[in-house]
Order: structure tokens, then C-alpha cells, then sequence
């Protein structure tokens, strides 16, 4: 699979992506370049939603999206669990989509993902036409504060792929005790601390509890409790975790761009795209077919 994955990276399928993008760079406006620096520097960039989407609407329809989702998480918490989409090892989060689902643009933060907004963005950062490999909405069911952490709770690198950019919109306002998400800035490939359990497909990507914290200072850890609406742009193959809910549920939508090498080796996309590919631009019908 380690090899399948370099032969993907160097010579086949990120290599004609790389061609396709350099053939065809988009122009950044002023919020877009903020962003790709801030992820260039530190690995990660926070901003307000409605910055990089100005347009209302666009935030009223994600809202009343994650709102009929609550609605609904919480009556299958209080009764039927058995409808609710988790999955094995990870049941703390409830998943609008998950995987296996058709989406099309009608759904409004798949609609949000698949944007020149988020698609030029993405491209521009990861230096190819990349792939959108996963768009869901996460609900995180508070746990004892006593408990564990496990599985995405815990400090872990995604083991994917070297090439990534992730989102989360936060849904509710996140503080302490809603599970906010957390990220050891300059750990992805090229940064400071990216030789700490360094990032190698299906690598050991979990250090053991407790070292992370003797090796990177206290100060090298962002921890992001911040308000509805905003929006944390993130390079995953980074040290992070979140979703540690202990007094209220974190409700977030999140979306994973990739490159072409993670989905021909290691990578199953979460969605099957449902729209007319003819209506689509190349670019975005190479992210979502």
C-alpha cells in the first residue's frame, strides 16, 4: 500500500494533476490569499464563514441543514439509537451523511464544498486539482469527563494522505467543554515538528497518550474555542484531535480535499455525486468524480 501510494505521489496520479493545475492557476481575492498564508505558515487559518461567503443565504441554508439534523440526533439519542449514523469505535459522533450517500447540489454544504470558493483554495494550497473526498455534518455527544479519549479524540496524524486540507465550520459556539478542535502547528511534512512520529501512509500516526505533550511545549498546541459561524482551515497530516464533548454537543460541518494519490491507494470517498457531470467545469468534475 506504501508503495502504491509513493508510485501515485511521484510519477502517476499527482503528477498529471500537478500538470493539470499549473495549466490552469486561479486568481485568489484578498480573503482566499489570507488564508493559503496563514496554512503555508502554521498549517492552519481561522476565519469567519461569512467572509469567505458573504452571501446570507448561503450561511441560512447550511444552518437550517445542521438544525434539522440536531433535531433529529437528539430524538434518536432520547429514543431509537438504532437510526442514528455512527460508526464502529467512533460512536461519540453522529453523522448527518457518513458514508455510502448520494449528494448532489442541492444539498447546501456539500453545494458550499464543491465551490470555486473552496475548490481554488484548496488547489491552490495543496499545489494540484485535487480531490473532495469526504462532506459531512458531525455531532459530538457529550461524554463524562472522566472518560477516555479515544480513537479522533486522541492526538493522531490522518494517514491518508500527505496532501490534505480540511474544514470545519462550527455550528454552535464552542468552548472548553464542548470538544473544541486542537492542532500542533508547523507538524505536517516540511514544518518544525513534523520529524515527532513523522506522517507516512498507514504509519504509526497515534503516538502513545501523554508523550505528544512531552515533546511538543504547551505553548506549540492551538486549541480553538471560538463562536458560531467560524470557520478552521487545517493541513490534517498535522498533529490534532477534538470532539472531546463533556458538557455540551459540538455540532460541526467538515469537508476533506485530498490529492489524487490518496484516492487511488488509500482513500474511500464518502459521497457518490449525483448531478449532471456535463454542467460541471473540469475542475470541479475532476474533484467529485
Amino acid at each position: 500500500m506504501r508503495a502504491t501510494y509513493a508510485l501515485h505521489d511521484r510519477v502517476l496520479s499527482n503528477r498529471s494533476s500537478r500538470r493539470n493545475f499549473a495549466g490552469s492557476q486561479p486568481t485568489l481575492d484578498d480573503v482566499q490569499q489570507h488564508i493559503l498564508s496563514e496554512l503555508s505558515t502554521e498549517g492552519y487559518c481561522v476565519v469567519p464563514f461569512a467572509e469567505l461567503f458573504p452571501d446570507p443565504d448561503v450561511w441560512s441554508a447550511i444552518e437550517e441543514q445542521a438544525g434539522r439534523f440536531v433535531a433529529d440526533t437528539e430524538a434518536g439519542l432520547a429514543g431509537n439509537r438504532e437510526a442514528l449514523r455512527v460508526r464502529a469505535g467512533k460512536e461519540f459522533v453522529v453523522r448527518l451523511q457518513s458514508y455510502g450517500v448520494e449528494l448532489g447540489l442541492d444539498d447546501p454544504w456539500f453545494a458550499t464544498c464543491a465551490s470555486h470558493r473552496m475548490l481554488d483554495l484548496a488547489n491552490t494550497y495543496l499545489g494540484l486539482w485535487s480531490k473532495l473526498e469526504y462532506v459531512d455534518v458531525w455531532y459530538s455527544v457529550p461524554q463524562p469527563a472522566d472518560a477516555d479519549r479515544i480513537a479522533s479524540q486522541r492526538w493522531h496524524r490522518d494517514f491518508n494522505d500527505k496532501h490534505l486540507l480540511k474544514a470545519f465550520l462550527y455550528l454552535v459556539d464552542v468552548d472548553a467543554g464542548t470538544g473544541p478542535f486542537e492542532y500542533v502547528p508547523g507538524s505536517a511534512p516540511g514544518g518544525r515538528y513534523a520529524d515527532a512520529w513523522p506522517w507516512r501512509p498507514l504509519g504509526d500516526n497515534y503516538p502513545p497518550d501523554g508523550e505528544l505533550e512531552k515533546r511538543i511545549p504547551e505553548d506549540g498546541i492551538r486549541t480553538f474555542t471560538a463562536p458560531k459561524g467560524t470557520m478552521v482551515f487545517c493541513n490534517t497530516s498535522g498533529f490534532h484531535r477534538g470532539g472531546f464533548a463533556t458538557e455540551s454537543p459540538r455540532v460541526l460541518a467538515t469537508v476533506t480535499y485530498s490529492s489524487p494519490a490518496s484516492l487511488a491507494s488509500l482513500t474511500e470517498r464518502s459521497y457518490r455525486f449525483t448531478g449532471s457531470l456535463d454542467e460541471l467545469d473540469a475542475q470541479t468534475r475532476f474533484a467529485l468524480t
